[in-house]
């Protein structure tokens, strides 16, 4: 007798695999951060919001604050704004670590300005090559939970070996 697909079993209500023990750090508190803070552990991560200004409500102000969070190999670092003046200090923090995965919300039509910011600090050009722009899959998103949704869809194809893609097209 084979065994059950665990996938079917989960669809029809039976309980859902423990966590991945994979963890998320939204980086600057925003309402995609919200979104993914709130969906992530849905989806077998531990979420993290990470925001320097302690005004705005992020659970940890820099990464020397998540070392022990920061599992080697299993942390994916998502950047929600790409306008703050820090961001080059956070991704050239993020990049210092062993982190899985980096990647900065942004309209791929133009350069993104992390690759400037990460240049003035110095950081090799081999490590700003490490940071993914655009993230997510490609489905309009337009709203912040579309956003966070197109993110999370990225990641959960970027960890079960998928590109992302369909694999059904209409005949």
């Amino acid at each position: 007798m084979t065994e059950p697909d665990p996938t079917c079993g989960v669809a029809h209500g039976a309980p859902s695999p423990e966590a991945t023990g994979r963890v998320l750090v939204a980086v600057f508190a925003s309402p995609v951060a919200e979104v993914l803070r709130r969906w992530g552990p849905e989806l077998g991560f531990r979420t993290l919001v990470l925001d320097p200004d302690p005004a705005r409500g992020g659970e940890v102000a820099r990464f020397a604050e998540l070392d022990g969070d920061v599992v080697p190999g299993d942390t994916d670092v998502v950047v929600t704004d790409h306008h703050r003046p820090e961001l080059g200090e956070v991704l050239r923090d993020a990049l210092a670590r062993p982190v899985r995965w980096v990647g900065v919300m942004g309209n791929p039509r133009h350069e993104g300005p992390h690759v400037a910011a990460l240049a003035a600090l110095g950081v090799a050009p081999e490590e700003v090559a490490r940071v993914h722009r655009p993230i997510g899959l490609d489905i309009g998103s337009r709203t912040p939970p579309e956003i966070a949704l197109s993110t999370l869809a990225g990641l959960l194809a970027d960890r079960n070996g998928r590109s992302g893609g369909s694999a059904h097209r209409p005949r």
